[in-house]
């Protein structure tokens, strides 16, 4: 038996980076999986390669319909949701001189707007018999960085939206547990579009060779989605899950 044994899932911005990994793994151990991405060939691609557990529905994370569609679609195919991965988002630099306002909104509407949508109507989906929300959040949440400034206020938006929802789940009895997760960097296609032409063993974390380093895999981060998706976190909701190497106090 795997720890999301016939469970159902739904993985936004599955297709590449932390998602596709995160769909490999719950697909492993088990769980049935409604990929979703806004890029419609990398994503049926994977759901072919991945078998008749795995669904792809193209979605936007910013629209509502979209969101109600992929929904439909993926509880249609394998039955009530259990697990939603909020992982879909976007990378835009910029401090509070260069940053426009129409890069805050994009950021905003793409990181917050999503997981506000994909929490409103997970919880509709799973209320009656329980589940789990994952919010993909950031280390930028919480710890400055002065180049990003509109993606870190997207993410600490992630954070309250995750410790508000977590605690309306738990006053009106729904057994819907609801976490953010904080990576420092992943070497991800968004980190190394990010960081055009830098070698990687600069941007990894190696606690002898590159104590300072950026960046984990994506598989490691998998690992800790499939435990906040599993019955294994079942007394953790509301938290705030870093996953950031020891990042604070070592400087940028």
């Amino acid at each position: 038996m795997g720890r999301v044994q016939d469970k159902v899932a739904l993985i936004t911005g599955g297709a590449s980076g932390v998602g596709l990994e995160t769909v490999k793994l719950l697909l492993a151990e088990g769980a049935y999986v409604g990929i979703t991405d806004i890029n419609a060939e990398a994503g049926q691609a994977l759901a072919d390669a991945c078998g008749e557990r795995a669904l792809f529905v193209r979605h936007d994370v910013s629209s509502e319909t979209d969101w109600q569609h992929a929904l439909q679609a993926v509880q249609a195919r394998f039955g009530p949701l259990d697990i939603l991965i909020n992982n879909a988002g976007i990378l835009l630099p910029g401090n509070i001189e260069t940053a426009t306002l129409a890069q805050f909104r994009q950021l905003m509407q793409v990181n917050a707007d999503s997981c506000f949508l994909g929490c409103q109507q997970g919880v509709a989906a799973m209320k009656e018999r329980g589940g789990s929300i994952v919010n993909m959040a950031s280390v930028s949440s919480w710890l400055p960085i002065e180049g990003y400034a509109g993606y870190s206020a997207s993410k600490a938006a992630v954070a309250a939206l995750t410790r508000a929802t977590a605690l309306y789940c738990r006053k009106n009895g729904h057994a819907i547990r609801v976490n953010s997760l904080h990576p420092d960097g992943i070497y991800t296609p968004m980190m190394q579009a990010s960081a055009p032409g830098v070698p990687a063993h600069y941007l990894m974390f190696d606690p002898k060779a590159n104590p300072k380093g950026r960046a984990t895999l994506p598989e490691n981060i998998a690992k800790v989605l499939l435990f906040l998706a599993s019955d294994d976190s079942k007394a953790i909701s509301g938290a705030e899950i870093r996953a950031d190497s020891a990042i604070l106090g070592m400087g940028l």
